[in-house]
């Protein structure tokens, strides 16, 4: 209520200032107007978009998973890429990023990496982002210049902090532990305190490496396993498991949500809503905020259509 009382007067002053530049003929309010109208929008823009945050735990923190997929280095680089992209978005937003789990690549970049992102509406804005991410660019790791596409897959969950009422059957768990090691792990190399786990009827995949002991990883990775299968139960209009899982199947053709060409020129396109920008260089510098709004917007279309 307070940030629309702002934009009201807001608004107000703007219009009279257009008003008084008109009457006095004066040149010098261009620029102020302007710099008004901007702070206006960004603002109507912020409002408008927490109006589309109403589902149960978009206010959540968010769990986002990257994947590399096949393609090896190139891919790997990729997966880099995307994760230095969601924290200079996370930094803008003032959020901070937690790492829970991250594996280097072979040779450069991830193969994956696990992060808590915290901020109020983390998830309800990220969640946007979940699929595959596809890039076409001349790879720095090919000799011959050639241009190179490649896959990376974007899981995103809400941090369910609450005790959820899901029975887990500890024989349908594959709990395995091994070594911390890359960004954010406690005990790099020295003892196997990292957890995974492995929900066998469902597939479902969590790991956690980043807390101080076996124990606090282990129940790190029960909570985020819980929140996923907390999830699951609740599609109850769902087709099949692969919709809903915490992973895509394939990273590959065919299941991309964005593209990301760097080259023969740029663009960035989401292929769900259509809106696309030639401001590549923007958007892996974080600024995601257009494509998540308009993710938005189109899934509340969506939602209707479906209600109808």
């Amino acid at each position: 209520m307070a940030l629309y009382k702002r934009l009201e007067n807001q608004y107000e002053e703007i219009g009279m200032l257009i008003e008084m530049g008109n009457e006095e003929n004066d040149p010098d309010s261009i620029p102020l107007v302007e710099d008004m109208l901007k702070e206006f929008t960004n603002e109507l823009e912020t409002l408008r978009i927490e109006t589309l945050l109403s589902d149960e735990y978009d206010k959540e923190n968010a769990i986002l998973t990257l994947h590399a997929g096949a393609g090896g280095t190139e891919s790997c680089d990729w997966a880099g890429m995307l994760y230095r992209m969601y924290g200079k978005w996370a930094d803008s937003k003032g959020f901070t990023m937690e790492v829970l789990d991250f594996l280097d690549g072979d040779e450069a970049g991830i193969k994956s990496v696990t992060v808590q992102i915290n901020g109020y509406n983390a998830f309800g804005l990220l969640k946007s982002e979940k699929g595959v991410h596809r890039l076409v660019r001349i790879s720095p790791f090919n000799a011959a210049g050639k241009r190179q596409t490649s896959f990376v897959s974007c899981d995103v969950m809400p941090d369910i902090e609450e005790d959820l009422d899901v029975e887990i059957n500890e024989e349908d768990l594959r709990i395995d532990t091994y070594r911390s090691s890359g960004a954010g792990g406690q005990h790099i190399n020295k003892t196997s305190s990292a957890i995974r786990i492995t929900h066998l009827p469902t597939g479902i995949v969590v790991q956690c490496q980043n807390e101080r002991s076996q124990f606090q990883n282990k129940d790190k990775a029960m909570q985020m396993l819980k929140a996923k299968l907390y999830l699951l139960k609740k599609q109850e209009n769902a087709d099949k498991i692969s919709d809903i899982r915490g992973e895509v199947k394939d990273i590959a053709w065919g299941n991309q949500i964005r593209s990301y060409v760097l080259q023969p020129y740029k663009m960035v396109k989401d292929l769900r809503t259509g809106y696309e920008t030639a401001n590549a260089d923007g958007v892996l510098n974080g600024n995601l905020d257009p494509f998540i709004s308009e993710y938005l917007k189109w899934m509340k279309l969506k939602d209707k259509k479906e209600e109808a």
